[in-house]
């Protein structure tokens, strides 16, 4: 009962547009509809004798549908005049309240009450109220209707016994009356409160969808900025690694420039290919940025500045980036343990782990060489790879750096769920070692 009126519900039906408008038109149809019913009885010849002045029953019906102008304004108001019109004119002249339009015009009163009434628990009283004091009413009516048969009866000459009907007739028209009625009023509460109760959830269906909206809104907006975030990481790691490389490389190069020129020359080469690498990885991020939201005419999405995207680095590169990377003066080996397939978002993190653990250790580090090892274990679910960095040198002073490049391989650990050991060693050196997990189905590189 409590959910079909909305007796806890603060929830406020807002009126449309225009709806004064609205409620004058309906309420002048109703008055012409009074107005052509009154006449209608003049026409089938009712006793003028028991009719107002023609002027008097206008001005009645005017009083009977003028409310409804402000229906939606003050419902309940408007449910209550209409009802004290309908008990008035029901003693007074019978013709005005029971005229069609007249008795469209209490209905939907009583609708409009229940339809639109703020405040569910006033409405709710109001309109029992109003029920029990209509069928109060009929009631005393029928009692004194069956009174009067029985005194009518009294002085009829026939038995009792032959009269057939339980009732008299003017307590039959009275119940007739009444059984009318617990099907009108029942019919205008159970109407009203069910347009309250869909205007509720259409309101309620378009907040949500607005909500809905918006949060795509903000997800798409999220998952840019995540994107331009995991750019800017790989930018960071990218530039990083190849300066690094390029000043030690350069710094080698001058070092045997004189004593080794072919040493030098092969250093200087060195510098050459980082530097390309370096400006290659630099345009296909940058090209991802340009090409943000821009899509070729057949709707393939793929970027419309005229060059593919190279694909990102993996694990088998991770020996090429080691190769790059050693030099006379900084031994790198790689120890490479790896024998099951890798998938390409935890190869390409396994190689920027690597990528930013050398840049450090070149960086920040006295060490003179370092060790790369990628291994693979575990069984089923559980099956990893990992990747270990490590070295023997001490820190370096005034080269503390930023430790953005720190926390974007924390970030790519935790984006795989997996887990990383990152710091000194108490043996001297460093250690990075980072493991990922991989899918049940990754299956060993030998098996066909």
């Amino acid at each position: 009962m409590k959910q079909f009126f909305g007796l806890d519900d603060e929830w406020v039906r807002r009126r449309p547009d225009a709806w004064l408008r609205r409620d004058v038109l309906i309420a002048i149809l109703f008055f012409l509809g009074a107005l052509l019913g009154l006449e209608v009885w003049r026409a089938l010849g009712f006793s003028a004798d028991s009719l107002w002045p023609r002027w008097a029953l206008y001005l009645s019906a005017a009083i009977g549908a003028g409310p409804l102008v402000l229906r939606r304004r003050f419902p309940v108001t408007v449910m209550l005049v209409t009802a004290a019109h309908m008990f008035v004119m029901g003693l007074t002249q019978v013709p005005v309240m029971s005229s069609i339009a007249m008795q469209g015009v209490y209905f939907f009163a009583i609708f409009t009450a229940l339809a639109w009434a703020p405040d569910r628990k006033l409405v709710t009283l109001a309109a029992a109220g109003l029920v029990l004091f209509m069928f109060g009413w009929l009631s005393v009516q029928w009692s004194v209707a069956a009174m009067n048969d029985d005194l009518l009866d009294s002085y009829n000459a026939q038995p009792a016994k032959s009269r057939d009907p339980w009732f008299g007739a003017t307590a039959a028209a009275v119940l007739q009356g009444l059984m009318i009625n617990v099907l009108y009023f029942a019919t205008a509460v159970g109407a009203g409160a069910n347009s309250w109760r869909g205007a509720r959830a259409r309101a309620f269906a378009h907040q949500q969808a607005q909500t809905i909206t918006r949060q795509a809104g903000q997800l798409t907006e999220q998952a840019v900025v995540e994107e331009r975030l995991r750019i800017a990481r790989e930018l960071h790691d990218v530039v990083a690694h190849h300066v690094a490389a390029i000043g030690i490389q350069a710094a080698a190069a001058r070092k045997v420039m004189v004593k080794d020129p072919e040493r030098a020359t092969d250093s200087l080469s060195n510098v050459e290919a980082s530097s390309r690498e370096a400006v290659t990885q630099m345009r296909a991020l940058l090209g991802t940025l340009r090409a943000d939201g821009q899509h070729t005419a057949n709707g393939s999405g793929e970027p419309t500045n005229g060059a593919a995207r190279a694909p990102e680095p993996g694990l088998n590169d991770v020996a090429a980036l080691v190769a790059g990377v050693r030099t006379p003066a900084f031994d790198v080996r790689l120890d490479d343990l790896v024998d099951v397939d890798v998938p390409a978002n935890v190869g390409h993190s396994i190689y920027r782990t690597v990528q930013e653990a050398l840049a450090n250790v070149q960086r920040h580090s006295t060490a003179t060489a370092a060790t790369v090892t990628l291994r693979a274990g575990g069984e089923g679910n559980g099956r990893y790879v990992e990747v270990e960095v490590l070295d023997d040198g001490r820190p370096r002073a005034g080269t503390s750096g930023s430790g953005l490049g720190l926390l974007g391989m924390r970030e790519r650990v935790r984006a795989h769920h997996g887990s990383a050991e990152i710091g000194p060693r108490l043996t001297g050196g460093y250690r990075v070692r980072v493991r990922l997990p991989l899918a049940a189905s990754t299956r060993n590189k030998e098996t066909p």
